[in-house]
C-alpha cells in the first residue's frame, strides 16, 4: 500500500507523503453528511411542515427544503464515493440509499458504520 496521496486544488495536484487521515476518508465525509441530512429531514418534517400548515408560515419549508435537498444530493454523491472506497456490495449501497428516505434511519446507518469501523480497526 502506498504511503502517499494526492491533494487537488485550483493551482494543481500535489503529492503529500504520510497516511491519509480518517477525517479525509470518503466514509468519514459520508457519515457526517448522513447525520446532517437526517437532521435536515427531521427539521423539515417536524418543524417546517407544521409551521407551514398550522402557523401559515410557508417560508420555513422553502429554506429547510432547499437545505435538505442539497444535503440529499450530497448524501447520494458521498454514498457513491464511500461505496467505491469501502468496496461495499450493491445491495448494501442500495439499502443505505433507501435509509435516507426514512426519518431517523440515517442515524441508524451512521451508528452501524461506526460500529463496523470499530470492529475492523480492532481486528474482530
Amino acid at each position: 500500500m502506498s504511503n502517499h496521496f494526492l491533494v487537488y486544488d485550483r493551482q494543481g495536484v500535489y503529492i503529500t507523503f504520510g497516511q491519509k487521515s480518517d477525517s479525509m476518508s470518503s466514509l468519514s465525509v459520508f457519515r457526517k453528511v448522513a447525520v446532517a441530512e437526517g437532521i435536515s429531514y427531521l427539521l423539515l418534517l417536524f418543524v417546517a411542515m407544521p409551521l407551514k400548515y398550522w402557523a401559515h408560515l410557508p417560508l420555513y419549508v422553502k429554506y429547510t427544503g432547499w437545505a435538505h435537498g442539497l444535503l440529499f444530493v450530497m448524501y447520494a454523491a458521498t454514498l457513491i464515493m464511500a461505496w467505491q472506497e469501502q468496496k461495499w456490495t450493491f445491495g448494501k449501497a442500495v439499502l443505505i440509499f433507501f435509509a435516507s428516505l426514512l426519518p431517523f434511519a440515517p442515524f441508524i446507518v451512521d451508528r452501524k458504520l461506526k460500529d463496523e469501523r470499530a470492529e475492523s480497526a480492532s481486528g474482530i
